[in-house]
């Protein structure tokens, strides 16, 4: 996977939702080949036929767990919607540079043979299934379960999940066979975060703070690891290796990495390996501004770890040689709530001398922060978007929502480390023909370091 190919274009789900721009969401192929003519362009985009679904995350009908199947291609991105239950199956085979839509499995499917909805990440099986996480029940409540879809046909099979017990949340999660365990991680209840964000709610209960440990082959729920009230763990990932029994979880609000491992005993714990300081700000929602870790990655040599902070703006890497002390070895600023001139004052900060100064890339000052992060196959180029989610975009970012999100790249020093912007790329999201939009996650058409899974 190492020695692949050089991406050439790449996927983004773009959202309208929340924006006042009463269009389909849609799903945009972007030239990112310095000697193509339309580098740096979307060429292509493809809308979906219906309102206000929040496209998020993608996944694949056929990954690296299906390797030597000669049956199986990567033809199929599977888009679930965050808000409407909604998953659309994409044909990128045909053509991969006009994707089309190949099925729609609409939500009642979810809501009647698996009692969830809000899917969210998906990933396939070496079955030739394809596995996805749901957030809650089809009423907005919590629920930490899954769906099923044949690999074929993309009918709903039902829940993943047996025994009756489940998470009271979901969100993401990653499997690991070789030690017959998947772990799935928790966001919060969907009817309480999907217009925004009140800290309230986390006092009352309605965020989650666990990563799950389940029992891969009898798809049971065996153990909740509890990393703090104010945690909200989101990405999780293993390492590549698939004998490896480790991997590293982000935590958002409270701006911390844990590693997770198995122990001695054969049950699994964590531990906290990176901690970003809250920084105390005035003109602000609340008088400590966390990082907000929203998306971390692996890259697929197992070297180095990257996460971005959502809120404080920066994207930073860590040296994981030693999984157990992780050293910052790059960090970059790319806007976020605390630049010098904008509405918020740092008071106090236990990192930097001075306020960043805001991005500017080819003449645009860029709005938001960091969000959705993916890194190249020879983990040499780390693109970036800013868009988090349609409805806290809009409480923390307005002029995010009114300027559309955008699309960078970083380029990093794969030997001793290091993060440098680079400055003739971007993808500008606000140019788009239907007004700006948001752009979330980055997939690369032949798999990428958070999309495959080696068994």
């Amino acid at each position: 996977a190492l020695e692949g190919p050089r991406e050439e274009i790449v996927y983004l789900p773009c959202i309208y939702r929340n924006t006042g721009i009463e269009k389909p969401d849609y799903l945009a192929t972007v030239d990112v080949d310095p000697k193509s003519p339309h580098y740096c362009q979307v060429i292509h985009r493809l809308p979906m036929p219906n309102l206000k679904d929040e496209l998020h995350h993608s996944g694949w009908n056929a990954c690296s767990s299906c390797f030597g199947d000669t049956t199986k291609s990567r033809n199929r991105l599977i888009l679930p919607c965050l808000i409407s239950s909604r998953i659309y199956v994409v044909d990128v085979g045909t053509d991969q540079r006009a994707p089309r839509i190949h099925k729609i499995v609409e939500p009642v499917e979810l809501f009647w043979k698996g009692n969830v909805a809000n899917p969210h990440t998906s990933h396939c099986l070496g079955s030739g299934d394809i596995l996805i996480s749901c957030l809650g029940d089809p009423s907005g409540n919590g629920k930490g379960g899954f769906v099923l879809l044949d690999g074929e046909t993309f009918e709903v099979k039902g829940n993943w999940e047996r025994g009756g017990k489940c998470p009271p949340f979901g969100y993401d999660f990653w499997y690991q066979p070789r030690h017959n365990v998947l772990m799935s991680t928790e966001w919060g209840a969907p009817k309480v975060l999907a217009y925004g964000f009140n800290p309230v709610d986390v006092e009352k209960g309605h965020y989650g703070r666990h990563i799950n440990v389940w029992d891969w082959s009898s798809h049971t729920f065996l153990q909740a690891i509890d990393l703090g009230k104010d945690s909200i763990p989101l990405e999780i990932r293993f390492l590549h290796n698939p004998d490896a029994a480790e991997g590293f979880v982000g935590c958002a609000l409270s701006g911390t990495v844990h590693r997770f491992y198995k122990t001695e005993k054969g049950d699994w714990a964590a531990e906290k390996v990176i901690e970003v300081p809250s920084k105390k700000v005035q003109g602000w929602l609340l008088p400590d501004m966390p990082g907000l870790i929203t998306d971390i990655l692996i890259s697929l040599d197992d070297r180095f770890l990257y996460f971005s902070n959502w809120l404080h703006g920066d994207i930073r890497q860590y040296d994981i040689s030693n999984t157990r002390q992780p050293k910052l070895v790059g960090q970059v600023f790319l806007g976020g709530s605390i630049v010098r001139g904008g509405p918020v004052t740092v008071v106090e900060d236990k990192e930097l001398q001075h306020q960043p100064e805001p991005l500017v890339i080819k003449g645009k000052r860029v709005p938001g922060g960091p969000q959705m992060i993916q890194l190249s196959l020879d983990g040499k180029r780390l693109y970036v978007s800013t868009s988090l989610y349609s409805g806290w975009d809009k409480q923390f970012y307005p002029d995010l929502v009114k300027e559309g999100s955008v699309m960078l790249q970083i380029d990093v020093d794969t030997e001793r480390g290091g993060l440098k912007v680079n400055p003739n790329f971007l993808v500008d999201f606000g140019k788009e023909p239907d007004g700006p939009a948001l752009a979330h996650e980055i997939r690369y058409p032949g798999g990428d370091s958070t999309s495959d899974i080696w068994i």
